[in-house]
């Protein structure tokens, strides 16, 4: 099998080929519920970011695939917009000519139908929309299992990996005595199901009914993990990128997960979050983990774990064995020479009517620059949606420096509905 989520930084040539794979790993994509089919479309739609920042993660010589939305303008004048950024930024992207166009809908069949000459396939994880590239149903289970919060809530204690308390019930068990003690005693309790990524399949809950009404549209049989509600005074959530061979596990980055609205929006990377000692061996200790349950290869693959700290505990929620959106900016760092320099990264929007505006914000400030601030653009979706009576974009955005001075100069080159979110942002935990 030649694709699979390896670490980007390979040697040999590379094609990247990532469409919003999360569903599929466990749901038919032709019985989803209602709610499940709209945050599957959502998810595909925000890859669009993922394709423009595979640009900078690839070598010249390497390919990327893209959804063909990006050949239309105003997509298109913006597409070459952010590769003159990152050429400009040092980053030695792919080619231009290097970039493929493919249909939204019938996407990984025609990337393995047309399919250029490399060594190595990356992909977002195994799953089974893009089994024509893949095509291996053992490598596909494995990520099936490894990816399963169910999983590692049954396997965590025997593993020696540190959890939450946690239950793991089915939907038809959610009105029995075990859980409604659960949730009495903890008062507020996470409920997690299987499917998408950013918390699209986790809501808090604090009491039974709560629970059913949130898993009204699904089968009695659906899995479902209750967990402890770590309080946010006293954790905080991180979350890191390791690289796992048949011989090494390697930390590649840490980050603090950054909320807006109770969603992850973004990430803190650099010196202002460390890793102490204890916490590196239980990171490590759950790679390799993983690797016994068959996530591995010799091209080293990329495993996210979520993760949160106190000043006495390291409980972790949630292995990712694929690609995650914080390895994005934690790479770009590395191709910007930053170090340990903090950077914030995160998702918002831009309406439509004000991208020449964004742009000409991002080149004023764009890295490197001896301002308060810089500016790194990272990526950008090219599925506009309606917001207010307005038609908005989802943009990917890193600063460098003096956030509030990002702030200040956001407000005075954008409108008022721009960039909504980094208002929200705070460094404070």
């Amino acid at each position: 099998m030649t694709a699979h989520s390896y670490f980007p930084n390979q040697i040999a040539s590379v094609l990247y080929a990532m469409a919003g794979d999360d569903c599929s790993l466990y749901f038919d994509l032709d019985s989803l519920t209602p709610k499940q089919q709209a945050d599957h479309v959502s998810n595909i739609e925000l890859t669009g970011m993922l394709q423009v920042a595979h640009l900078y993660m690839g070598k010249p010589q390497d390919h990327v695939a893209m959804f063909d939305e990006f050949t239309h303008s105003p997509w298109r004048e913006l597409l070459e917009f952010y590769q003159g950024a990152f050429e400009q930024m040092g980053t030695q992207p792919i080619k231009p000519e290097n970039r493929h166009f493919h249909p939204r809908e019938s996407f990984y069949d025609s990337v393995a139908d047309n399919r250029p000459n490399v060594d190595l396939t990356t992909i977002y994880l195994v799953s089974g929309s893009n089994a024509p590239l893949h095509r291996s149903k053992e490598a596909l289970e494995v990520s099936r299992a490894i990816n399963s919060k169910m999983v590692l809530a049954r396997n965590a204690q025997s593993a020696g990996i540190p959890v939450p308390e946690t239950l793991v019930v089915t939907k038809g068990e959610m009105e029995s005595p075990q859980v409604r003690e659960f949730v009495q005693r903890h008062g507020e309790v996470m409920l997690k199901i299987l499917g998408l990524a950013g918390a699209r399949n986790v809501t808090t809950i604090n009491s039974v009914q709560a629970g059913i009404t949130y898993l009204a549209e699904y089968d009695p049989d659906m899995e479902v993990v209750l967990q402890r509600k770590l309080p946010a005074d006293k954790f905080t959530e991180m979350t890191v990128d390791l690289i796992i061979t048949p011989d090494t596990i390697e930390i590649a980055n840490v980050r603090r997960i950054l909320f807006a609205d109770g969603l992850w929006v973004g990430n803190l990377i650099g010196a202002s979050v460390p890793l102490t000692a204890e916490q590196e061996a239980i990171l490590l200790k759950v790679g390799e983990y993983a690797r016994e349950l068959g996530y591995v290869d010799a091209n080293g693959l990329n495993c996210g774990i979520d993760y949160f700290i106190s000043d006495d505990e390291t409980l972790v929620i949630e292995i990712n064995a694929r690609w995650t959106g914080g390895l994005f900016p934690a790479e770009m760092t590395k191709r910007l020479g930053l170090g340990d320099t903090d950077v914030v990264a995160f998702f918002d929007t831009v309406t439509v009517e004000s991208l020449p505006r964004y742009q000409a914000f991002v080149a004023e400030h764009l890295y490197p620059q001896d301002g308060a601030f810089a500016n790194v653009p990272i990526g950008f979706s090219p599925f506009p949606l309606q917001v207010d009576g307005r038609e908005v974009v989802f943009v990917w955005h890193m600063v460098v420096g003096d956030l509030d001075a990002f702030k200040l100069a956001k407000r005075g080159a954008l409108g008022a509905g721009d960039m909504p979110t980094a208002d929200q942002l705070s460094l404070v935990v």
